[in-house]
């Protein structure tokens, strides 16, 4: 598994520790940024990650700010991501059950990194069910095809 991660500067801390877990688990990873606790624009760098899943270079995408909010706003504007806003290992393990999600959002203001380093695992760890879960997942599919012209 391939896993493209990044944060702005609300997640950024976060974000060290989420590539510390990835790395003593021996997931592939790259860090697209931001490499410090100043200011920056959260799109700049949930775009660059969400492309990448969408395009299929990277299995999946973590994504961290203060809340989760904007990265997961952006990330979605991106054709083929279904980024899960997620703050609890409950959510984390459905959201991969039933909508195949292939971007997390999390908020470093909102969570401690215990509970988020454990949502990162069980999120990773979670296959999709397919089945009838499939079916609704084509109709967010389809419903992204009418209004972004893309399938």
């Amino acid at each position: 598994m391939k896993v493209a991660i990044a944060a702005d500067h609300g997640g950024f801390k976060l974000k060290e520790e989420i590539k510390a877990l990835l790395a003593s688990l021996n997931i592939e990873f790259q860090d697209f940024g931001c490499e410090c606790e100043q200011s920056v624009d959260y799109p700049d760098y949930a775009v660059p990650v969400a492309e990448k899943v969408a395009a299929g270079e990277f299995d999946r995408g973590i994504l961290v700010c203060g809340t989760g909010i904007g990265m997961s706003i952006a990330a979605n504007k991106i054709p083929g991501v279904r980024c899960a806003l997620v703050h609890d290992t409950f959510s984390a393990r459905a959201t991969r059950e039933h909508n195949d999600s292939n971007v997390l959002a999390m908020g470093e203001r909102v969570i401690g990194p215990g509970l988020a380093l454990d949502i990162v695992k069980i999120w990773l760890e979670t296959e999709f069910q397919g089945g009838r879960h499939e079916r609704r997942v084509e109709k967010v599919k389809e419903i992204e095809a009418k209004n972004l012209g893309v399938r």
